[in-house]
């Protein structure tokens, strides 16, 4: 748990230095993040292409929203 103190203390330090802890912060999360992806491991990816169905409901949404905004 975060104690009171470290949260004061942190409230007055500058922008800068508070942009810095942040930084920092990042860093060692990513770092122990490595182990979601792997090396030389494909994923799959989704993409729009070929997606019929879904562009088809987009523009009966878009037809819909036309029409309400028209009447």
């Amino acid at each position: 748990m975060v104690s009171a103190e470290l949260i004061s203390t942190l409230r007055e330090l500058s922008r800068a230095d508070k942009f810095y802890i942040m930084q920092v912060l990042i860093s060692e999360l990513a770092q122990q993040e490595t182990d979601l992806i792997k090396r030389d491991q494909s994923y799959p990816v989704w993409s729009p292409y070929d997606a019929v169905e879904a562009a088809d409901t987009m523009l009966k949404v878009l037809e819909a929203a036309k029409a309400q905004d028209h009447a």
